[in-house]
């Protein structure tokens, strides 16, 4: 089949590749001509797990080209796929003037009959907006040319996209019609065997469906974290309280772990859209208000705990820093925990010594940018020179079972401060660690 996707960024580039991993022909569109030239040459913006051989190899099939030309990539298409940014307005709200745009556009160029398919994560009746710009650009050309709108949400953790895309738990599509409905069981058949992971409802339900699924996971985390911050009021412990609601089938164990927060481009954007939705409509969103309000203190405890441990003036102190995105296995930093710790720790007059694996571009041009205090290193034993201490943000595997010998050796003194609970095993104490973690 052949498959335009509009937007070359995480969605529409995960997307687009995996899409042409199965044969189809994909064009992939971006207004960005450097992007463009970029991924012509190679070069991927981006950095997700397995996703730069795909896109190398399907390149060189030519199952998979990238443009600037809409016009061009939409001439011989079935399907059009939109997944370009919906930013976070001052409000809290998704802004659709990407979305909107390309959806123009679409209507400016199109030339037979297509499926315009929504990708991005967008607000509940945003499809009936898609629909009315495409109609009224044709309606402008005089020309009446049939067209469908699709919801499509996408369920991709950064990190893992690729194993998500090509092993989906469930493809949700949301239509009115049943051309739309074949049409995108054919393009998604070969991703499952069952056809069970093929879920088909109205669109309307389909776009909140994704919010649903963020919000659903954002709250158990901030549920988690809450116990947590009580379990160490009243001195329990968070991590073996977290074993045993987990073992119940009915809650289970992902999304329980304490921790400093969660982050990045879906959760912190999608809870806020949310809860700016249920207010346009009239309903307060407490429960969502709520786990939102959790996160933000949440992001602060470890800073905390380093505040509660050496003082409220921190001058004279060098913390090491090992992890700056917000999760393993991406450089994206948008909402990440370390941006706020970093930040609290040098307005308090400390010195940070940052590493993480892949982050460090992102936070030097980007996220810390002009944040006097911190420095970037090549080696996480060589953030721990003479540091006071050690700060773990993010659960990289290179973290998970460091020597703990040479974290000893390198820190003045031999105290870790653990912001996602990845030392708990390990029983640091008896190795002469003075060891703070997030629950206990």
């Amino acid at each position: 089949m052949n498959i335009a996707v509009v937007g070359s960024g995480y969605v529409g580039l995960v997307s687009g590749t995996c899409f042409s991993e199965m044969g189809n022909h994909v064009t992939c569109v971006d207004i960005d001509p450097v992007k463009i030239e970029k991924l012509n040459k190679g070069i991927i913006p981006i950095f997700e797990p397995g996703l730069e051989a795909m896109v190398l190899k399907n390149v060189k099939k030519r199952n998979l080209e990238f443009t600037t030309s809409l016009s061009e990539a939409i001439a011989n298409a079935k399907v059009v796929f939109i997944a370009v940014g919906t930013p976070m307005g001052d409000d809290g709200s998704a802004d659709l003037q990407y979305v909107l745009a390309v959806a123009k556009s679409i209507g400016e160029t199109m030339t037979k009959e297509l499926v315009v398919v929504d990708k991005s994560t967008v607000p509940i009746g945003t499809a009936d907006k898609v629909k009315a710009t495409i109609q009224g650009q044709l309606d402008k050309r005089g020309l009446a040319i049939n067209f469908h709108v699709v919801s499509n949400p996408e369920f991709l953790k950064e990190g893992a996209a690729i194993d998500d895309f090509m092993k989906p738990d469930r493809v949700v599509i949301g239509a009115e019609s049943d051309y739309a409905f074949d049409v995108m069981k054919q393009l998604y058949s070969p991703f499952f065997r069952t056809h069970d992971r093929f879920i088909t409802m109205d669109i309307r339900s389909a776009e909140m469906t994704k919010y649903a699924a963020n919000a659903m996971l954002a709250t158990k985390i901030s549920f988690m974290n809450e116990i947590a911050n009580i379990c160490e009021r009243v001195g329990a412990d968070a991590n073996q309280v977290r074993i045993g609601i987990g073992s119940d089938k009915r809650i289970g164990y992902s999304f329980i772990y304490p921790g400093a927060g969660y982050g990045g481009s879906c959760f912190p954007k999608d809870v806020k859209a949310l809860k700016k939705i249920a207010e346009e409509h009239g309903y307060k969103a407490n429960l969502i208000t709520s786990v939102e309000d959790v996160n933000d203190a949440q992001k602060l405890v470890i800073a905390q705990k380093i505040v509660n441990r050496f003082g409220e003036d921190l001058s004279g102190l060098t913390f090491g820093l090992w992890g700056l995105a917000f999760k393993p296995g991406t450089d994206d930093m948008r909402e990440a925990p370390a941006i706020y710790v970093v930040k609290e720790l040098v307005k308090r007059g400390a010195k940070v010594k940052a590493y993480d694996p892949k982050a460090i571009e992102e936070a030097q041009e980007f996220y810390l940018k002009g944040v006097d205090g911190i420095t970037y290193y090549e080696s996480k034993y060589e953030v721990l020179k003479d540091a006071d201490a050690l700060i773990l943000l993010t659960e990289w595997k290179e973290f998970r079972s460091p020597d703990f010998d040479e974290i000893k050796q390198q820190l003045k003194s031999a105290i870790v401060f653990d912001g996602r609970n990845q030392y708990n095993a390990f029983n640091l104490e008896s190795k002469g660690f003075e060891y703070i973690q997030i629950g206990k």
